[in-house]
């Protein structure tokens, strides 16, 4: 417990505390209970989430107990900070299935079930949920001045944008978020809330209303947003967000995005992301500068995450896959794992009756599969070595594709040098 502040300090956790000359000594006083709030607007958390489920982890394992809180209430409404324009709103119907979503995903990196420092998970729809309008504006309303909330950035900046503004029901948020700071506190000793730099200022306006509400002293910290060296949140693809869900993001596709991250953003998400020692960070920032072709640091990330969200097999699988799509033979892969390595990969669709009789001629093949834009430059391929077919390669100019080729239920994968793939599938 006594090492977790200065360990945070160290992997440049540590954006924001309140009471900063305090903070580290009355956090290893003892046992602490804090919380982090979730959006559950999608049925998955994204990469984006990381960061804050990690910080969760980290303190259960030096001693603390986390809450983690899912915002079915506030969800309903949305918050404001760092968005430009309000959100749609989702049905309460749709929202509790999120929020269900959630709870499977967090315990892979939760303990629900240590004993005294057990998480908790809870939803704030359960307190919020049965309120009136009245009697909060009554009980809670009355304690939370309006020039406060107006000085607030997140405020601030759509108050100040000609293209939109704020709507009573954002404005409404971090009210709603600064109760939920003062239930946790009554309900489980919940001192702390921890958030993402953007969180700031809910987190100080939930301190206050806690003082007002005399709830006594509450503390906040914030880390620094999951961002690359352009200042773009990470977890953005072309093809869009990287999620925990495996059937949104593939375990490959999710290694993937790890093994690619840049050699100038790989340090950060060591230190923010991984539970790897100083000492091995260390050692990895020195691989990196002095033999960065090796992508060291670039693998022990991709193996670190992805173990971590999809556990053991799905690691396997992805490393099996990573092996596949770079020229290892294929010889057994499932329709799941086949449409996992090559979901990107161009193909078409052709009839069974082409591989009647002889099989189909492999320069059309490869033509047909967008490899060649003719059979004369399928041939030039073929006679230089560099036309394969389920990664083994064919060096005759006279083969053909027939049944015998066919993998996972009617596909045969084409490739053309060492990374060029194309895929027929014939039905």
């Amino acid at each position: 417990m006594s090492n977790l502040f200065s360990d945070l300090n160290w992997r440049g956790l540590v954006h924001q505390t309140t009471d900063e000359k305090n903070f580290g000594s009355w956090l290893n006083e003892e046992k602490r209970t804090l919380y982090i709030g979730f959006d559950p607007t999608a049925d998955s958390l994204h990469v984006g989430s990381l960061l804050q489920l990690m910080m969760l982890r980290r303190y259960q394992q030096a001693g603390h107990r986390p809450i983690a809180l899912v915002g079915g209430a506030t969800g309903m409404i949305g918050d404001p900070s760092g968005k430009s324009q309000e959100r749609n709103l989702l049905s309460e119907e749709a929202l509790q299935h999120n929020v269900e979503s959630l709870k499977v995903q967090m315990a892979r990196f939760l303990d629900f079930e240590s004993g005294d420092n057990s998480a908790i998970l809870v939803n704030n729809y359960d307190w919020m949920g049965g309120l009136s309008y009245l009697h909060f504006l009554r009980d809670v309303g009355k304690h939370f001045p309006v020039n406060v909330m107006m000085a607030k950035e997140s405020v601030k900046n759509r108050l100040g944008r000609e293209d939109g503004g704020l709507s009573y029901t954002e404005f409404s948020y971090m009210l709603l978020q600064a109760y939920d700071f003062v239930h946790l506190q009554k309900e489980y000793d919940c001192q702390l809330q921890c958030g993402g730099s953007d969180q700031w200022g809910n987190i100080t306006a939930g301190i206050d209303l806690g003082r007002r509400m005399g709830g006594g002293q509450l503390y906040g910290m914030t880390c620094p947003l999951l961002t690359n060296s352009e200042g773009a949140k990470m977890g953005k693809t072309e093809q869009g967000t990287v999620w925990l869900d495996r059937t949104k993001t593939s375990p490959y596709a999710f290694y993937q995005y790890w093994i690619n991250v840049a050699d100038v953003d790989v340090g950060r998400c060591l230190r923010f992301l991984t539970e790897l020692n100083q000492e091995e960070i260390v050692a990895l920032d020195a691989s990196r500068e002095n033999e960065p072709y090796r992508r060291e640091s670039q693998k022990r990330l991709a193996q670190e995450m992805t173990e971590l969200v999809h556990g053991k097999d799905g690691l396997s699988g992805a490393l099996r896959a990573t092996e596949v799509f770079f020229g290892a033979e294929i010889n057994d892969l499932s329709e799941e794992e086949l449409r996992e390595i090559f979901a990107e990969v161009p193909s078409q669709e052709l009839s069974k009756e082409e591989l009647s009789g002889e099989g189909l001629e492999l320069t059309m093949a490869m033509v047909e599969a967008g490899l060649a834009k003719s059979k004369g430059e399928a041939r030039r391929i073929i006679s230089q070595g560099g036309a394969y077919v389920n990664n083994r390669r064919v060096a005759e100019q006279e083969a053909r594709v027939t049944g015998d080729h066919l993998i996972a239920g009617g596909t045969v994968i084409l490739r053309s040098g060492k990374k060029k793939y194309g895929l027929l599938r014939f039905v």
